[in-house]
C-alpha cells in the first residue's frame, strides 16, 4: 500500500502547498528520475541484481519513513521550511524507485524470448500500473480505516509507517532471483 492520498490532503489542506509548488515537485522528481536511471548505468549495473534491489529496499524504508518528521514538524525545529524538506524528500525517493526498477528490466532482457521483447516489456508495464493501482487501493483502505482525512491527520503516521514497512515484504521472495540467474545461466549455455 501506499499513502499518498493522505499524504497529498497533509500537504495540501494541512501545510497549504499550492498546486505551483506540487508541479514543480513533479518535474523535480521526472528529473530526479532521470538521475536514478543514470546512476544505476554508470555505477550499479555491474553489481548483482539481488543486491541492489536489497539495499535499495533497506535504504528507502528510513528515508521513506522520513515523511514523518514533515508530519510531525521536527523539520521546522531545525529551520527547515516544509517545501524544502519536502522537495528534497520526493526527489531522493524518485532517485531510489527509479534505481530499484532498473534491475527488474535488466531481468526482464535476460529471460525474453527473441522477437518478444516489445510484448513482455508491454506486459511488463501493465503489471507494473496495475501494482500501482492495487498500492493506491490498499492505501486508501488503511486510510480510510485508520480515519485519516482530508482534515483529520492524526493517524497519518501510523499509515505512513505501515505503507513503508511493507515494502519490506518483496525480501522475502528475494531468493528467487537465485533460481531465475541459474535458470537464465542454463538457456545461456544451451
Amino acid at each position: 500500500p501506499n499513502a499518498s492520498t493522505g499524504f497529498f490532503y497533509f500537504l495540501t489542506n494541512e501545510l497549504n502547498f499550492r498546486p505551483e509548488f506540487l508541479g514543480r515537485v513533479q518535474v523535480a522528481t521526472s528529473i530526479a528520475s532521470l538521475v536514478g536511471v543514470w546512476l544505476y548505468q554508470t555505477r550499479l549495473k555491474d553489481m548483482p541484481i539481488k543486491k541492489v534491489l536489497t539495499a535499495i529496499t533497506l535504504i528507502s524504508i528510513p528515508l521513506g519513513l522520513s515523511q514523518l518528521i514533515l508530519i510531525n514538524g521536527i523539520n521546522r525545529q531545525f529551520g527547515i521550511p516544509d517545501q524544502w524538506f519536502a522537495l528534497g524528500d520526493d526527489v531522493v525517493l524518485s532517485v531510489l524507485g527509479e534505481i530499484a526498477f532498473m534491475p527488474l528490466l535488466v531481468i526482464s532482457a535476460k529471460v525474453c524470448p527473441p522477437g518478444v521483447e516489445g510484448t513482455l516489456f508491454a506486459t511488463l508495464m501493465s503489471a507494473f500500473n496495475l501494482a500501482g493501482i492495487v498500492s493506491q487501493e490498499l492505501g486508501a483502505a488503511l486510510t480510510s480505516w485508520l480515519g485519516v482525512t482530508e482534515s483529520n491527520f492524526e493517524n497519518l503516521g501510523l499509515v505512513v509507517t505501515a505503507c513503508n514497512l511493507s515494502s519490506l515484504l518483496p525480501l522475502l521472495l528475494i531468493n528467487n532471483l537465485d533460481k531465475l540467474e541459474e535458470q537464465n545461466d542454463a538457456r545461456g549455455d544451451e
